[in-house]
């Protein structure tokens, strides 16, 4: 079995206790049998605790926290993520007193909001991007601002709202703009109110080439996006069903043929299926979407 080994840092990959090299967002494969149960551990050059696990038929069955699996035809991606920082003291951020609460930033590990308020005391996980993150009052809510990413907690420790992006606006209504970092560089400009969205706008920043024609369009499906522009005029009249054609797809993955995408779909938690599309053109517009049953090589 070929298995293709990423992490989202750049991390050493040792199999058996022998380093096989460096991984990081680009991929690393090797033929694989799991049925030899072989043990790997990816641990990150920095300050992370490593990740070990025996590649075995369970862990392709179930794999361990902060490892998910794509599976892709005859091969099967390990992506290692969210790692856990090695220092596991307490260290206090921020501490401050709003509104008759007590914020108080933490990282033991993981990074964590300990919140106390008149309705009982409560722990707040939080991503990374909140390591160093600033407070505020948002009417009855708190609003939390971190490294290019916000939150709305309420005051019994509830994220209402949680978002990559950056804040606009702290009025009524919440506004803010989330990048979606895809081909075309969309980004939505959006309102929330007590963290239910109440309007949205999506703008691009980039044109469409022929090559990134297929990419542009399940992105434009994927973040609700007007996708119209790229199709021709008898499946323009279909676009509202692309998404129910398409499913419940998390995300797009780019491959070595223009013309064709995969689309990533959840199996069960840190498990992923990755099915492949293609697209027909007629005068540089859509014209037939194809699902594909032979296995599309990531461009990774």
């Amino acid at each position: 079995m070929r298995i293709v080994f990423l992490a989202e840092r750049e991390c050493s990959l040792t199999a058996g206790g022998v380093l096989l090299g460096m991984i990081d967002g680009f991929c690393r494969s090797a033929e694989i049998c799991p049925s030899d149960g072989v043990f790997f551990e990816i641990a990150p050059r920095e300050d992370f605790l490593p990740v070990r696990f025996r590649l075995d038929e369970k862990f392709l069955l179930d794999p361990p926290p902060h490892i998910r699996l794509y599976f892709s035809g005859d091969a099967v991606a390990v992506y290692a993520c969210e790692f856990v920082r090695a220092d596991q003291s307490l260290r206090i951020v921020r501490q401050e007193r709003i509104g008759g609460a007590l914020l108080t930033l933490t990282v033991q590990g993981k990074v964590q909001l300990n919140l106390e308020t008149e309705k009982g005391f409560f722990l707040v996980p939080l991503p990374d991007a909140f390591e160093d993150a600033s407070f505020t009052a948002h009417g009855n809510h708190f609003l939390l601002k971190g490294a290019d990413a916000f939150a709305l907690v309420d005051r019994a420790g509830k994220i209402l709202l949680l978002s990559e992006g950056r804040i606009l606006s702290e009025g009524e209504p919440l506004e803010g703009e989330i990048d979606f970092r895809d081909s075309r560089g969309h980004t939505a400009r959006c309102t929330w109110q007590d963290g239910v969205l109440l309007s949205c706008s999506i703008r691009a920043a980039r044109e469409v080439t022929e090559t990134t024609l297929a990419l542009a369009l399940f992105e434009s499906v994927l973040i609700g996006a007007d996708c119209g522009e790229y199709l021709s005029e008898p499946l323009r009249e279909k676009a509202d069903s692309l998404r129910d054609f398409l499913g419940d797809f998390l995300s797009v993955v780019l491959t070595d043929a223009p013309d064709v995408a995969g689309l990533v779909y959840r199996r069960k938690e840190r498990i992923f299926d990755v099915r492949y599309f293609r697209i027909e053109q007629t005068e540089g517009k859509i014209s037939n979407i194809l699902p594909l049953e032979e296995d599309i090589p990531p461009a990774l």
